[in-house]
């Protein structure tokens, strides 16, 4: 296992209705020593690990590329010259050089890696931030799991019901960005709300006579909370990402990675235990013209977001309660194809972690000269959800119950990866 030490220490779709008030697609899912909370930048379609954090310089030019590398805060640890925000903050990040996975598909290997679990047709797996947000549930009064701007496939609480599916941001990138499910329209007050709320629980009850359902209770608890949001002065501060100043924002990038970013702090600081924020769907399933959409789009963006995202949880003493993580569900091919591209890769890719107990300033795990395959410390989807479960003080291998009475563990096995938490 290669190590550098650091230098400092450094179903149904679940939508609530009433009357003709939408509360849109409010979809709310949730300790160690201290209270964890986790910021997952999630690289859609798969980064590429060897035109980011594990450059092969000495490789034939039809695989290391076009980009050169950097060196960062740290000896020994150099990076994409791409990444110069990351490189001064490389201190407080640990790089696993060594994931790899047995899916090589796009929905299939997101499902694996946020699960653990091998996707089957007969049940579907519940996400990480679902767990987190079932075993350890909300916190002042905050909606336990947030995806911003979207949910995608995979994210969800698959059978423990969708009232652990995430609460959906929207993108706080747009113009004049507010949270729509916390506002009441204009054309509705508090007291038309409290009739309309009585009116769907008289309709409720003449539903549950006829028809027995596991989601009125679902539906139940989306009320409730969905209440209990709109209700909510801390809730609506929360989401105001426009409260911060100007130089922050532009520091965090004015794209839906880095406001999102932004955002993913002010929620984590607010209470939220895990938050997903995406670009968009597969945005780094770059199968042509990887070089020049990476260094022009995906590359600054996530940079300028990850980097300032970490510094500025450690300057306000955030990073070590904040797990950050930076992963998509594979990587890319080393060999460079005809169209300028690289493809799907799942043997071999990186994933970065900064705060949350991890220590920083290292390289866990080790490819060989071409990034094709892992030499040291491989680590698979099911090592990653155990680790991360134990890092939340989750019992990894506490069981659920599915609707038809079926045992799954939160995780599938695995084992602890060593040398990522302190």
């Amino acid at each position: 296992m290669e190590i550098t030490n650091r230098t400092d220490l450094f179903g149904r779709r679940d939508f609530l209705r009433i009357g003709s008030l939408g509360l849109g697609a409010l979809r709310l899912g949730a300790a160690p020593k201290k209270e964890l909370s986790c910021i997952l930048l999630w690289q859609s379609g798969g980064s590429p690990h060897m035109d980011t954090f594990d450059m092969k310089p000495n490789a034939p030019k039809d695989i290391r590329g076009e980009f050169n590398e950097i060196a960062s805060n740290v000896p020994g640890i150099r990076v994409c010259e791409h990444l110069p925000n990351t490189a001064r903050i490389m201190d407080k990040v640990t790089v696993l050089r060594s994931m790899k996975s047995r899916e090589n598909n796009h929905e299939r290997a997101i499902n694996y890696l946020l699960t653990g679990y091998l996707p089957l047709p007969t049940i579907e797996f519940a996400s990480i931030g679902s767990v987190v947000s079932k075993m350890k549930g909300p916190k002042n009064g905050m909606p336990p799991y947030v995806a911003v701007p979207n949910t995608f496939p995979s994210y969800g609480a698959g059978f423990l019901g969708g009232e652990y599916n995430p609460f959906i941001s929207g993108d706080p990138n747009v113009t004049g960005y507010r949270q729509r499910d916390l506002t009441l329209p204009t054309d509705v007050d508090w007291t038309r709300l409290s009739s309309r709320a009585h009116l769907v629980k008289q309709m409720d009850a003449k539903f549950r006579s006829i028809e027995a359902s596991p989601d009125f209770a679902a539906l139940d608890e989306f009320t409730k909370k969905a209440y209990d949001l709109i209700q909510s002065p801390a809730a609506k501060k929360a989401f105001d990402v426009g409260a911060e100043p100007d130089a922050l924002r532009e520091r965090y990038g004015r794209t839906p990675v880095g406001q999102g970013a932004l955002l993913a702090r002010r929620l984590v600081e607010s209470g939220v235990r895990f938050v997903t924020v995406a670009k968009g769907w597969l945005n780094y399933d770059t199968h042509g013209d990887n070089f020049n959409i990476c260094k022009k789009a995906l590359l600054p963006e996530f940079d300028k977001a990850f980097a300032t995202l970490v510094a500025d949880l450690h300057d306000r003493g955030m990073l070590d309660t904040t797990l950050v993580i930076g992963m998509g569900e594979f990587g890319r091919t080393p060999k460079i194809n005809a169209d300028a591209g690289r493809d799907h890769h799942s043997k071999a890719w990186s994933v970065v972690f900064a705060g949350g107990g991890t220590q920083g300033g290292r390289l866990l795990g080790a490819t060989d000269a071409t990034a094709t395959e892992v030499t040291d410390l491989p680590v698979e989807p099911e090592d990653l959800m155990y680790t991360l479960y134990t890092q939340f003080g989750i019992d990894p291998n506490h069981e659920f119950q599915s609707s038809i009475g079926r045992p799954v563990r939160v995780a599938n096995g695995g084992k602890l990866i060593p040398g990522l938490f302190s």
